[in-house]
Parts: C-alpha cells; structure tokens; sequence
C-alpha cells in the first residue's frame, strides 16, 4: 500500500506544475473540450444501445420500412421513442472522435513542450547538468529522460487519465441500461435485482486482481528496459563521436565487444518483458474472449424463456460489455499502466537529482569583487573522494596582468581552473571575480556546438549579433582562413577540425568577443611551439590590454606572461623571474 500512495504522490507532483503554470488557461480549455468531445461519444454510444435493440427488433419482426429507417433516416418506436438513422449517427460519431484526437494531440504538443523546457531550465541551472556528472553517476542518461521519458509521460498521462475518465463515465451510463435491463433472481433464497450488473462487477474484480498478479513484474522490466535503451544508444553516439581515436587505435573489436554486451542486457531483458507480456495477454485475450459471449450465455434462459425479444438480448450483450469494460479498464491497460509506472519513476528520479545538485552547490564560492581584479581567499581544492589538492591558495591577479601557472600533471591546475569559473563542487575558500568584467574561459579541448561554423565561432554569444566580416577578420587572424568559405556551413565541427584546428577556432572565439579577462587552461597544447608563439604574440598584438590567467606546460610560454605561479605538492606558490 506504501508504493501506492509514493507513486500516486510522485505522479501528482509530475502533473500538477504544468495545470498551475502560465499555460493552465489554455490547457484546461483544450482539456475541457476533450473531455465533452469525451462525453458526447460515450451519449452516442448508449444512444446506440438503443438503436441496436430497435434495429434487431425490425430483424427479428421483419419489418422492412423500419429497418430502412433507422439505417438512413429516422425511426420511432414505442419502447424507444424517435431514433436517428445509423447513417447520421456514424457521420457525427467520426467528427466528434476525429477533433477528439486532433485536439488532445494539441494539448499533449503544448505539455511536452512546456515539460521540455522546465527540465532544460533545471537541468542547466546552476550548473546542474555539471554537478550530476560529477557527484551522480546513477543517474544515467538525463539527456533521454528529457526526450524520451518526458514525451511517453504526457502522452501516456492524458491517454490512461481520459481513458479512465471515459470508463468512469461510461460505467455511470450504462449501469443504469444494464440495471433495468436486468431482471430480479433468487439465490439460494435471496433476492438479487439487477443481477447482472452484480456479475458485472465480479467478474471485472475478479480479472483486476488476476491481472495484477500476473503481469506485476512488467514494472521493474520495462524500468529497467528504458535504461538499458538509452545506454545502447549512448554508446552508438559515443562510437560516432569519437570514429577518429577509434580508427587509431583499431579498436573496432572491442567496440563491437562492448555494444554486443550491452545489447546482450537489452535482449536478455527484452526476452524478460516477453515472457510476462505472454503470461499476461494469455489471461487477458482470454478474459476478452469470455467477456464476449459471457452476457449472452448469461442472458439466454431469460430469451429461450421469451421474456426477452432478440433486440433486448443484444442490448444487454452491448450494455454487459461496455460495463464490464469500463470495470475491467485496469485490466485493459495492465501493460500500459507498467510503463507509465516507469516513466513516472525515472522522471522523479531526475526531478530529484536535478533539485539535489543545485542544492548541494557547496564548494569555493564564486562572486564579483572589486573591479580590475581577480581575488583567491584561502582556497582549498579537493576531489570527489575526498582528496585534497590544493590547500590554503591565495591569489591576486590586477587588470592588464599575464600570469602563467604551471605544474605537474595531476597537482591540480586544471581543478583550480574550473573554480576559478566557478563551476567547481568540491572544496571551500571564495573566488572574487573582477566586477562587471567580460570573462572568457578557453578549456584545451574546445566546446563547438552543432550548427553553423560561424555558430561554433560566436558562441557563447548569438551569431546574430555579428557580422560575417567581423568573424572572418577573428578567423583568420587565428590561421583558420582556409575555412572562411563554410562559414555558413553547418556540421559537426567537432569531428571535421583536428585538434589544433579546434584550438585556433577557440582563440578566434577570443579574438571576436574581445573579454577584459581570458582564462586558458592548456589552449595550445594541441599545437606545435610555434603556431603557439604565433597565436600568443596575436593575443598580445590584437588585445593588448586583455587581463590573461593561463595554464601551460611548455616553458616557452612564460615570455608572453609577466608572472609565474607553480601548482606542486597542494601549494600554489609564484616563482621568480629571471
């Protein structure tokens, strides 16, 4: 019982949000007219109750001019008064099912999309995409949650939740066909009127219940299919990305090795679902099956006894089936109900991990401090696991100043970069960053987004807001100016530009943002000596009054810096020029 009432809570806390947001007005139009349009089906389909049981009265009477009527025109009966052609009937029940769908698809468009961009703004606050890579690997695949599992939420919740209404709906309408349809009998003394509404409900009971114990593992199984999906696919798109080193290295057998094993899992749980969706479809097909001539059989003493014309037993065939029907929805949906189960479950996972790492923003603390300078309080540096790097570190850095630090690797230059950006979660001390300063960072392998080159060049900035000669200047004062005729191109940029060339692109960034402050955390490695003195002496020459913070190892670099600070033994210390 405790599951139930935590799903029910982690479902309402998924729903809610978006029926009280900027959005509600419009949604629960939509909403209501769908579920009138929801409404007006079900009134059509006890109206057809009706015209059944007049229609198979003409059949069985032989009544030719009725029977004409009630397929094209109209009819008036005395047991049911005046009733519509079945040709008019069809034409307005396929309208109203037809905008029906038409206009829940528009409402399930505007919840995906206003779903999609609350967990992009939570996932990117605050840097919590970062965080969770760094403190969450549970966590897996956030990046399918948002697409995948957020799209099979909004679609399953408003098909199970009107599905449900409709059977809600549909049970307090025929009910009360079925009800006086349905003749007294005496059991074992006791008088029982409306009995078959009473089979109804047992037998659906019954089915629920049976249903449920057959098909409860599907929940854990398709939890676990969605995960293991996303993981296949995230290798795949790891293997594209990287088809270089891969290439190199002739790693194409271990590749193949490791996607078999993960595609292995899939199938070993994929044949897992199979099993108990044959297990569950076998009680469920045959639980249809029965329900199909169940009320006849029911019914059929009371017919062969002539207390019931043919038109009144198919009546309360049609009247037993949609009760029953809308008492046996869980069982219908069973499967379904699974998956949205899972999807509500890894959503509320991410929910929760998103919430956790914007909370948990502990470490050095990033914040504006006096302009033209950059200020390291008692900054202490540590790793995940603890480990401390970097202890006690005090810096200055003025405006106009070129520091360079360098150590060996693994002391901690690269971790002390990232907290200098502020985006680093474990250690403590404050980071005064120069007020009102144009800050940019360039990390060794570069970030190029998808989209136009002159995109990867502008960016983080809107391309739009330059012109194309501006980025071709940038271009080709960084060597790049063989690429100025793709610069409207768009590719993967990450794949079609070496390493060095990635590099040259990041300082042609620079060149066309122009920061007060630059960061460079081994910006040039991927270069050789003097394509690195090159790009430097252009720094220096096109913006020479640029604040610069590099990290560097080669000790060449040390001439375009007016101070140098090593990283060694958890001390961050300056060195003497000379």
């Amino acid at each position: 019982m405790r599951w139930i009432i935590t799903f029910i809570a982690e479902s309402w806390a998924l729903i809610a949000p978006f029926w009280r947001s900027e959005e509600r007005w419009r949604a629960r139009l939509l909403l209501a007219v769908v579920i009138l349009l929801n409404l007006a089906l079900v009134g059509m389909t006890v109206l057809l109750t009706y015209w059944q049981r007049a229609f198979y009265n003409t059949l069985e009477s032989k009544d030719w001019d009725g029977f004409i009527a009630l397929l094209f025109t109209w009819h008036r009966t005395e047991a049911e008064g005046l009733l519509p052609g079945f040709v008019l009937v069809a034409v307005l029940y396929i309208l109203i099912a037809v905008y029906q769908l038409y206009l829940r698809q528009a409402l399930q468009m505007r919840w995906r999309r206003w779903l999609t961009e609350v967990y992009l703004s939570q996932w990117l606050a605050d840097r919590a995409y970062y965080r969770m890579a760094l403190t969450d690997p549970g966590m897996d695949n956030p990046d399918q949650r948002i697409a995948d599992d957020a799209r099979l939420f909004v679609e399953d919740t408003l098909s199970l939740g009107i599905g449900l209404l409709n059977s809600i709906v549909t049970l307090g309408s025929f009910i009360f066909v079925l009800w006086s349809l349905s003749r007294t009998v005496t059991v074992l003394g006791v008088e029982i009127p409306g009995y078959m509404v009473w089979v109804a409900l047992i037998y659906a009971l019954l089915g629920t219940w049976l249903a449920h114990l057959i098909g409860r593992p599907l929940i854990a199984l398709n939890f676990s299919l969605q995960r293991l999906e996303a993981d296949f696919r995230y290798a795949l798109v790891r293997l594209r990305e990287n088809t270089e080193g891969v290439a190199l290295y002739g790693g194409e057998a271990d590749e193949k090795r490791g996607l078999t094993q993960r595609f292995t899992k899939l199938m070993v749980n994929w044949w897992d679902i199979m099993r108990a969706t044959k297990r569950l479809t076998f009680f469920t097909a045959g639980y249809g099956q029965v329900a199909s001539i169940f009320p006849i059989v029911v019914a059929a003493p009371a017919y062969f006894a002539g207390r019931l014309p043919l038109g009144g037993l198919i009546q309360t065939s049609s009247a037993f089936g949609q009760v029953q029907g809308s008492l046996s929805w869980f069982v219908d949906n069973y499967g379904k109900l699974t998956e949205w189960r899972a999807t509500v479950q890894r959503l509320s996972g991410f929910t929760k991990a998103v919430a956790t790492a914007r909370a948990s923003a502990t470490g050095p603390v990033a914040q504006p401090g006096e302009a033209g300078r950059l200020t390291l309080h008692d900054m202490t540096l540590s790793l995940p696991d603890g480990r401390v790097l970097m202890a006690d570190a005090a810096l200055q850095v003025a405006a106009g100043d070129a520091v360079l630090i360098n150590g060996p690797s693994g002391s901690g230059k690269s971790t002390l970069f990232r907290a200098m950006a502020g985006i680093w979660p474990f250690g403590t001390g404050k980071i005064a960053l120069p007020k009102d300063a144009r800050i940019l960072f360039l990390p060794q392998r570069p970030y190029l987004p998808l989209g136009s080159l002159k995109r990867a060049i502008c960016y983080p900035e809107n391309e739009a807001e330059f012109s194309n000669a501006a980025v071709l200047t940038a271009l080709g004062e960084a060597g790049l100016g063989h690429l100025a005729p793709r610069l409207a191109e768009s590719d993967s940029w990450t794949q079609r530009l070496s390493g060095g060339e990635q590099q040259r692109l990041s300082f042609a960034r620079a060149f066309l943002l122009r920061p007060d402050w630059l960061f460079l955390d081994e910006a040039t490695a991927s270069l050789d000596p003097e394509a690195e003195d090159d790009l430097h002496a252009r720094l220096k020459s096109l913006l020479p009054k640029v604040t610069i913070v590099s990290i560097a190892h080669r000790p060449a670099v040390a001439e375009f810096h007016d101070r140098v600070l090593r990283v060694e033994d958890g001390l961050l210390v300056e060195m003497p020029r000379g």
